[in-house]
């Protein structure tokens, strides 16, 4: 399906829903002090730490409560209260370009280990983001790395 700037943009696996997100991918939460939360999430909640990664003065942490999606993500540089939900897609511009296009408005581009993100706030104030996947191999790469919490030091 062309966007209005002649950009393709490919939908969801689910075209009827006319959604150019493909899939929800991370659950990005606010924490105050991740390692409390980390402990938390593993010792109350039976969480597993994929990775707790301290760089560029933040921290942030992987646990898996599932074998299923989304990943939850406990991050300190993040500002507010409301988590991000991350959704990937197939072409970054072009749907930010036909998120625009909806009336959307992109508030910051930015990177994350995975690629290149879009930030975007919904009309009722949830925190949104859409990302395209072009670093495939970087779960391997962080997947065991604890710079702090249950394990620090530990690969």
């Amino acid at each position: 399906m062309p966007s209005s700037s002649g950009h393709r943009l490919v939908m969801s696996d689910h075209p009827s829903t006319g959604s150019p997100l493909e899939r929800l991918d991370f659950l990005y939460m606010p924490s105050r002090d991740v390692a409390a939360d980390l402990e938390f999430y593993t010792e109350v909640l039976g969480g597993e730490v994929v990775f707790a990664i301290e760089a560029f003065e933040a921290r942030v942490a992987q646990v898996r409560l599932s074998p299923l999606e989304p990943r939850l993500l406990l991050a300190d540089h993040l500002e507010g209260e409301a988590p991000v939900l991350v959704y990937r897609v197939i072409d970054l511009d072009a749907t930010a370009l036909e998120l625009e296009r909806r009336g959307l408005t992109i508030e910051a581009r930015f990177g994350i280990p995975h690629g290149p993100c879009a930030a975007l706030e919904a009309p009722g104030g949830q925190r949104l983001a859409v990302y395209e996947l072009t670093r495939p191999g970087v779960d391997e790469r962080l997947e065991g790395r604890t710079d702090f919490g249950p394990g620090a030091g530990v690969r």
